[in-house]
Formats: structure tokens, sequence, C-alpha cells
């Protein structure tokens, strides 16, 4: 009886205790570097976007003009569908190679950190690099990937075949990216406690069975980041394709952020430029909240 009373007690008196908002002037420091750093660039974006800029010091309000001729441009909407597939594209690949890669690793070898390290390395190639590596990689006359293949008995030519081209910048966004969701998959794995698996095996159940019910429930959260984060960096793809095709052929692999560099920075229109950006912005935003949202809403049920 009397732990019950003394638990009642303490309860009664957490209630009325009075809470410490003093450890938010700790995050305050952070709130304003990403005011500065993120809002006002973004409010200055919105400002250009509704003016037309002749020079610095001639501008006109136009409204939502550039809007308007942004969605309506054949060469924005033709670079969207394309994001958008390469964006599919390689999420629909890195995910499930990510975990597949994750599961290979065994939790309890001494040679697992060196494993993980050199799965890294990858990721610490600077993006221009990577685009470098695979331009020299790939070429058809000296690459030995393209040497390899074209001995194999097929015709590739990365600079002359949309396709192939579309392959071959798909293959380097996996071999650059994968890395990161098979750590985070690693990472997800080896939280899982060892009474979940004793009792699956105890059960019976067969290994799919326990990837299907216990290790994906529990990867839930740490996939949900790595589909964002693959998500996001695959929309603002720009350096690796730059450098190993240039857009081509023709407009082939032309995304996004490639137009909107050849806007604002190849012919200095502004207006058009910074209302791209909204656009994008916008759009990045919408698809991570919707599938933010399905998540969070599956959970629910």
């Amino acid at each position: 009886m009397l732990p019950l009373l003394t638990n009642k007690r303490w309860l009664k008196v957490t209630a009325f205790k009075p809470h410490n908002n003093r450890a938010w002037l700790g995050v305050l420091p952070v709130f304003l570097i990403v005011g500065f750093s993120a809002v006002i660039p973004l409010m200055t974006v919105v400002n250009y976007s509704v003016q037309d800029i002749l020079d610095f010091n001639s501008r006109f309000f136009v409204g939502f003009q550039w809007y308007r001729d942004t969605l309506n441009d054949a060469r924005f909407v033709d670079a969207f569908i394309r994001q958008i597939g390469f964006s599919a594209t390689v999420l629909a690949v890195e995910i499930p190679l990510g975990i597949a890669v994750a599961k290979g690793i065994s939790k309890t070898s001494r040679m697992t950190p060196i494993v993980l390290v050199l799965l890294a390395l990858p990721l610490l190639i600077p993006w221009n690099v990577v685009g470098t590596i695979w331009l020299m990689f790939a070429r058809p006359d000296i690459g030995l990937l393209g040497v390899l293949i074209n001995a194999a008995g097929f015709s590739y030519n990365y600079t002359a075949d949309p396709l192939h081209a579309w392959l071959t910048l798909v293959a380097m966004d996996v071999w650059h990216w994968t890395s990161l969701v098979a750590l985070l998959s690693f990472a997800g794995l080896t939280s899982i406690p060892a009474p979940y698996y004793q009792a699956a095996e105890l059960d019976g159940a067969r290994a799919w069975q326990v990837f299907r019910y216990v290790e994906l429930p529990r990867l839930r959260g740490v996939l949900v980041i790595a589909v964002l984060l693959r998500l996001m960096d695959s929309f603002m793809i720009y350096t690796e394709p730059f450098v190993l095709t240039g857009g081509g052929p023709g407009n082939s692999t032309t995304f996004l952020t490639q137009y909107l560099a050849t806007m604002a920075v190849g012919q200095f229109d502004l207006g058009p430029a910074a209302a791209f950006s909204v656009l994008y912005f916008l759009f990045i935003l919408l698809f991570c909240w919707l599938f933010y949202t399905m998540v969070m809403r599956n959970d629910e049920r």
C-alpha cells in the first residue's frame, strides 16, 4: 500500500511541476542560423520571381507571369518528367539493393568494421569526381565498362544513344548512393533485439517471413529517412550528369537542375529562373510530404 501511495504522490507532484523552457535558448542560435541561411535567400528568390529584372536598377512587377510561363514551357515539362522517371528508377533499385547488402553483412564478424568502411567509400567521393570517374570508365573506346560491353557483342555508346546514357546515369547513381541505404539499413537491423529472432525461430518462420514480419516493420523508420534523403538528393542531381553527358545526347539527360542553371547563369533570366526555383522547391516539398503522410497513415492503421 505504501509504494502505491508514494507513486500517487509522486504523480501528483510531477503533474503540477512547472516546465523550464530556458533550454530553448540553446536552440535559438540554430533557428537564427537557419533563418539567415535559408529563409532570407528564399524570400529573395520569391521577390525576384514576381519581377522582370532588366538590370540592377530597372525592374518591373509582373505578378505570376513567370510562373505561368514556366508551367506552360514544354522544356520544363519534359525535364520534369525525366526527373520523376530518374528519381523513381534509382529509388526502385537502391532501396531493395541497399537492404539486401545490409542483410548480407555479418553483425558479429571481425571484418564487419572494415566492410562498413569500404562500403562508405563511394559516399566520400565528390560529385564532380564521380562524374569524371564514370566518364572514363564508361567510354566505349578506352573505358573498362564500355570496352567489356562492346566485347560481349552489344553496341554500347552512351554519348550517342539516349537509352545508353540514361542507363549509365542510373548505374552511376546506384554505385554512388546505394551505400547510404545499406548503412542505414544495417544500423536498423542491428537495433532489432535478439528475442525477436528467437521467437520467430521457435515459431518455425522462414527467412522471408522473418524479413516480412520482424525486420521490415523495425526498418520502417530507417527506410523513411533513406527514401526521403534519396528522393531529395535525386531531385537535386546536377554535377554528375553535367560532367558525364552534358545533358545529352540531345536533351535526353537534361534534368531540372541543368535547365535551371542554363536559365539563370547562361541566359541570366533572373525572373523566370526565380519562379522556376520556387516551383522546384514546392514540388520537392510536395513529394516528400505526400510520401511521409502515406507512411504515417499506414502506421496508424
